[in-house]
């Protein structure tokens, strides 16, 4: 019996020494900044919301707790159900405009071609000025009076009257799109260029050797070995599209007729405005569940190619 318990003392010892020798001590101790940061800036919002969106707290009350009354309420809402579909095209169509038109900036980037490096440090410029101050430029350029951008259309001939940019509910999402194409193409196209330059050239000489050329070296060559660098930064650029606010608030406010307003917006103008603190949690929580799942087949397609 006595070597059974000596036994069983040894294996404690040794289970209890994986957690308290120096090098695992030392692990703990730089790691715990981090820790401490997720929990105070990450974790602790994070349930404060939770448990705020299951509340019917409004400003100056502490509210009940109600469960999910919330979310069946904004299930139930059409101006609800309006504000996801706004938030699904939007994302959608400027994710899809920044990948296309980003692949194709950077196969032009990986030219050689006089002062490349300093194009290259232009095409920045979108991404560096901060947001709101780019998007008061462009309010300006959709002004319904003064639109630079109607001046040039009308003095090409493209139209015949100017475009109500910001009053016309189809225009108004037309213009939060363009807007963000044109600020997150930079992300697209350098990150993808930095892909590029990892592709070696000896795969592109092998494929001319074998008679490809440019569409057949892109499709069988480039894309394949570009799809980990373009799953990452679609996977991002949809996270940030998706609760996006200062583009669509500056610019719309959500509107004409609700046609712009997306989750963080509609969140903002609830919870903030209205002062209907719980519900406005409950929105911007139901943009969790769909970043969940996107999150999760972009990393399980990441780990297939």
């Amino acid at each position: 019996m006595v070597p059974e318990i000596q036994a069983a003392d040894d294996r404690l010892r040794a289970w209890a020494r994986r957690f308290v020798s120096p090098e695992v001590l030392s692990g703990y101790m730089l790691i715990s900044p981090a820790l401490f940061l997720m929990v105070v800036l990450l974790g602790y919002p994070f349930c404060l919301a939770v448990y705020i969106s299951l509340t019917d707290k409004v400003l100056g009350s502490s509210g009940n707790f109600i469960g999910i009354h919330n979310f069946f309420k904004l299930i139930g809402d059409p101006y609800f159900r309006q504000t996801v579909q706004n938030s699904l095209i939007y994302t959608i169509s400027s994710v899809s405009l920044k990948l296309c038109l980003g692949m194709a900036l950077a196969l032009l980037l990986s030219q050689e071609f006089r002062y490349r490096n300093l194009v290259r440090g232009l095409i920045l410029l979108p991404w560096v000025v901060p947001t709101s101050l780019s998007v008061l430029t462009w309010l300006w350029m959709f002004d319904s009076l003064f639109s630079v951008i109607n001046y040039m259309l009308l003095s090409l001939g493209i139209i015949s009257r100017k475009i109500p940019w910001l009053g016309d509910p189809f225009w108004a999402m037309v213009s939060v799109i363009i807007v963000n194409t044109w600020r997150g193409l930079p992300f697209f196209a350098l990150s993808i260029l930095a892909g590029l330059m990892t592709i070696p050239k000896e795969l592109y000489e092998a494929a001319e050797t074998d008679g490809a050329r440019g569409l057949g070296k892109f499709w069988y060559i480039t894309l394949p070995l570009l799809q980990p660098v373009i799953g990452v930064v679609v996977l991002f650029s949809t996270i940030w599209t998706f609760s996006d606010f200062q583009i669509v608030y500056i610019l719309t406010h959500g509107g004409p007729i609700n046609a712009t307003q997306v989750f963080a917006t509609m969140a903002y103008d609830v919870a903030m405005v209205a002062g209907r603190i719980g519900e406005g949690a409950a929105i911007s929580l139901f943009l969790f569940p769909i970043l969940l799942v996107v999150v999760f087949f972009m990393l399980r397609y990441l780990r297939q190619v």
